[in-house]
Formats: C-alpha cells, sequence, structure tokens
C-alpha cells in the first residue's frame, strides 16, 4: 500500500479537490491531499456499514458503501434529479457525456454535490456514480475516496481531470457581489424626472430590490444585515439600494416613505410591490417560506423554500 498524507483541511464542503501522484507504480500510488474538506462539518463518526437497499433506495437508484467503482451503476444526472439522491455522507464520481470519468470526490450530502455540480458545470456533469458512507470519519471518507480513484487509475493509468494538481475546474467559488444600484448620477445634478419617478422605475425594471441601510458587502444596521443574510441564503437574484448614501441618493429616504407608505426601513419590493420590512421577511423565512419573483401574473408571491427550483 501506497502512504497517504493529509493536509490542512479548506472551506470546499463538496469533495477532495487536488491531489499529487508521488509514486512510480500507478498500482501502488503515494498520494498526498492538498484540499479537503472541513473534518468537523464533513466527518461524522467512525466505520463503513453495510447498506439496506431499502433504505436508500430513491426512484430505483440503490446505492452501497463497499461497492468497487466498476461495479457500482451509473445514474443520469438532470435538473429534476433532486429524489434520485441520497443526502447521506458518501463518494461520487462525475462522468461527461462521453463516459469519461471527470472527477472523484467525497462529501456530506451526495444529492446536494451532485447537483450543484450539474448546475454549474452541465456540459461535464452527464451522469454519476455514488456510494454511501455510514456514520464516517475522516478515515472512512478518505479510504472510500482512495478506493475508488486507485481503482481508476489501476484500469486507465490516467487521474481523472478534476483530480489532478492545479485543476480548480471543480472548485466552488463564492459568486461575486453585485454592485448596489444608485439612483442619480450625483447630489450635484439637476435631476429631469422626479425622485419618485426613478423609484417607481426601479422597483418594476428589477425582480427584487431591498432598499437597506448601507451596501450589500456592509450593511450598516441589524435589520438590514438580517435582510441581506436572508436573501443570500436562498440564493435569490436580488438589487441593493443604499438609502444612506447622501451623494447618489440624496432625498431617497423621505421620498420612498411616501412612495411606499412604509415608515422604516429596510424595505423589500418584488415585481413593483412592497413586501415589507425585515420582520416580514424573518417571518417568512422562519417559516420556510421565500420571495418568489415568478409569481403568478408576475405578482410578488411565497411560496414554500423547499419547492423553490432554479
Amino acid at each position: 500500500m501506497g502512504a497517504l498524507n493529509l493536509s490542512s483541511p479548506t472551506h470546499f464542503p463538496y469533495s477532495l479537490q487536488r491531489l499529487s501522484i508521488l509514486s512510480n507504480s500507478i498500482y501502488a500510488p503515494s498520494l498526498s491531499f492538498n484540499s479537503l474538506p472541513s473534518p468537523t462539518a464533513l466527518f461524522l463518526s467512525a466505520s463503513f456499514k453495510h447498506i439496506s437497499p431499502a433504505k436508500h433506495r430513491r426512484r430505483g437508484l440503490i446505492v452501497s458503501a463497499l461497492q468497487k467503482l466498476s461495479d457500482t451503476d451509473s445514474v443520469t444526472v438532470s435538473s429534476d434529479s433532486d429524489g434520485n439522491f441520497p443526502t447521506n455522507s458518501g463518494v461520487y464520481a462525475i462522468y461527461d457525456s462521453g463516459g469519461d470519468l471527470q472527477f472523484v470526490g467525497i462529501t456530506r450530502n451526495l444529492a446536494a454535490s451532485v447537483l450543484a455540480h450539474k448546475k454549474s458545470l452541465p456540459e461535464l456533469c452527464s451522469t454519476v456514480k455514488v456510494a454511501v458512507v455510514e456514520d464516517p470519519d475522516k478515515t472512512a471518507l478518505t479510504e472510500a475516496w482512495k478506493a475508488w480513484l486507485q481503482e481508476h487509475i489501476a484500469a486507465t493509468g490516467k487521474v481523472p481531470p478534476g483530480n489532478e494538481p492545479g485543476n480548480s475546474t471543480w472548485v466552488k467559488r463564492a459568486p461575486r457581489k453585485k454592485s448596489d444600484l444608485r439612483l442619480t448620477p450625483g447630489r450635484h445634478v439637476q435631476l429631469t424626472v422626479p425622485l419618485e419617478d426613478l423609484i417607481d422605475r426601479l422597483v418594476k425594471e428589477n425582480k427584487v430590490v431591498a432598499f437597506i441601510k448601507g451596501s450589500r458587502s456592509a450593511p450598516l444596521c441589524g435589520f438590514s444585515q438580517r435582510v441581506v443574510a436572508i436573501l443570500e441564503n436562498q440564493g435569490v437574484d436580488y438589487e441593493t439600494v443604499d438609502v444612506l448614501d447622501e451623494e447618489y441618493n440624496f432625498g431617497l429616504r423621505e421620498t420612498l416613505k411616501n412612495y411606499s407608505n412604509w415608515p422604516t426601513f429596510p424595505q423589500i419590493f418584488v415585481n413593483g410591490e412592497l413586501v415589507g420590512g425585515c420582520d416580514i421577511l424573518t417571518s417568512m423565512y422562519e417559516k420556510e417560506f421565500i420571495l418568489d419573483p415568478g409569481g403568478e401574473r408576475g405578482k410578488a408571491s411565497c411560496i414554500k423554500s423547499s419547492q423553490i427550483m432554479d
């Protein structure tokens, strides 16, 4: 057996990202992991266990913790595959449309990881093989990952592209945050239309707009911070406007109060309609409801967050 060297974990929870093949023999490689999931978030306990087929059956999919990669059935990944995969910890292998293995990873939630990869890399994520690791600890999960990876290397003589050193294709990157919207070109610029008309145009041309104190990246009150956190957590595509920006949004606070007939901030609009402030949004969030910009007839509505599909 080759030696296994583990280095510091990174923040990416879904999978192992980089490896180095250090041995001359592909049948007994020495592997060095340069990026492991956080052990406190990912690894729970210590052993492989036999998996009852009925326990992890999802629309005909049965997974096993001990199957070899070559003995595990492939499952097609599509946008409506949510119920096809277990939410357990385990190992997974992703194949492209040509049947070539692209990446082997481990995760605390197989369904979430597979569907996240399908969303971000649809051209590389056509089919997948998954195996549950019951009650996993660090050793159990890494040994499962190592077994599948070594089996593929032994059979093909190649490391999957996504597991090659320096390949960041499968790294989950934080999306770049949008800039806050500005209503005017500057405080000393003469407006050609009333500020209330600019507000009306803004909330009707953007699906979700949050008027907050401070910026999206640095809210200046607890209520605004809470609103931004909820919208970010739910993956809502939204715009923000800083009501405290006296240079580019001069006079906005008083004008918006009259426009919305709502005396406090933040204020959240969906499809041109006022939904409310922090308290209302928090109540919706705690009841597992979320803003639905695609509501019937273009009106603001809310539905169970579990029913939201991208």
